[in-house]
């Protein structure tokens, strides 16, 4: 029997995946989780899909992706945004998502994204190609802790409270730092900053 984990903090979407599911794989068990640390929680048994929000109350954007990615690499993703930016669908995808399902996305075609994913076949919305915008390309090139430190300079945060989330030190920090600018093609803090947010979700 299959088991799907649901992560999204709003009760009714919740809700609309998991009637989705319930189509596209009858008899499944499903878990709902209203937050990243639930789902963390939820991988520790084996799992079939994770269906991710990336706007969860304790993660932004792509890096509670790149975190499930890095502790549990064998898990296939799929995640679900109100976003259909196409840059935003391909740095997801090339952060390992199995699939990106548009909240927008009516019932029996979440059903259809849902069965595909779960078959192995991979999912996501038609986007056009941009074939001048390596912008997601850059960002996805950047490691687990890399975009974790990203995302902690978009909140503001200076490089010693950083290294205090991450449980390392502030010449940690300053070294991933180096390499983070160097892989988005930026010169210092304000530019990574300006760059990370056009990869926003809506």
């Amino acid at each position: 029997m299959d088991r799907i984990v649901v992560a999204d903090d709003h009760p009714l979407f919740r809700a609309a995946l998991r009637s989705a599911v319930d189509k596209a794989a009858p008899g499944a068990a499903v878990e709902e989780c209203a937050s990243l640390a639930e789902a963390k929680a939820a991988l520790t048994a084996p799992v079939d899909l994770l269906l991710l929000d990336l706007k969860l109350s304790d993660s932004e954007g792509m890096a509670g992706l790149a975190a499930i990615r890095a502790e549990h690499p064998a898990v296939p993703v799929a995640v679900v945004s109100a976003s259909e930016d196409a840059s935003v669908v391909r740095h997801a995808l090339g952060l390992g998502a199995a699939g990106f399902i548009p909240k927008s996305a009516a019932l029996p075609q979440m059903v259809e994204a849902i069965a595909a994913i779960l078959a192995g076949d991979g999912w996501a919305p038609d986007t056009p190609e941009a074939e001048d915008d390596d912008l997601p390309a850059r960002v996805a090139s950047l490691t687990p802790s890399q975009l974790r430190i990203l995302e902690g300079l978009k909140a503001g945060r200076l490089n010693k409270q950083i290294a205090f989330d991450l449980g390392v030190s502030e010449a940690t920090i300053k070294a991933h730092l180096t390499s983070v600018f160097r892989k988005l093609g930026v010169h210092n803090r304000t530019q990574a900053v300006i760059l990370a947010k056009q990869m926003d979700p809506a």
